[in-house]
């Protein structure tokens, strides 16, 4: 898996995010909370991402971007450990829930953490079904 997240990657439907938050489920790892729902796209692609601060606790753009731009840059640099051996496609979104402005160090952290939650959720709802 190539470290790229091109437009392909991006999640942009309106009618599929809207269905996230209302379909989806989630995971947090302070300060970060990542939405899901499996679904099926017609690219050949395993994930698509978004991603979102809130306008309420950053209240100048200029914040938001930085931070956002944080967020697609981690998850760029790792999603092949992310997603190797996964078959299921999803639609994801990323959200930033904290109130301070991190460091690209402390949200590699946690978007580490986030995901490895996310994984032993799959694992979970695999087994039982």
């Amino acid at each position: 898996m190539k470290f790229s997240y091109n437009k392909t990657e991006k999640l942009k439907s309106k009618k599929l995010i809207d269905q996230l938050f209302s379909e989806g489920k989630s995971v947090s790892a302070y300060p970060l909370r990542l939405v899901y729902l499996p679904t099926t796209f017609t690219e050949d692609i395993s994930a698509k991402t978004g991603v979102s601060v809130s306008k309420r606790n950053f209240k100048t753009a200029v914040d938001r971007n930085r931070i956002k731009r944080l967020l697609r840059e981690v998850y760029r640099l790792n999603k092949p450990r992310y997603f190797n051996n996964i078959s299921t496609q999803y639609a994801f979104m990323i959200l930033y829930i904290g109130k301070e402005k991190p460091t690209i160090d402390q949200v590699e952290k946690r978007m580490n953490h986030l995901f490895d939650k996310f994984r032993m959720n799959t694992l979970e709802s695999e087994n039982s079904k």
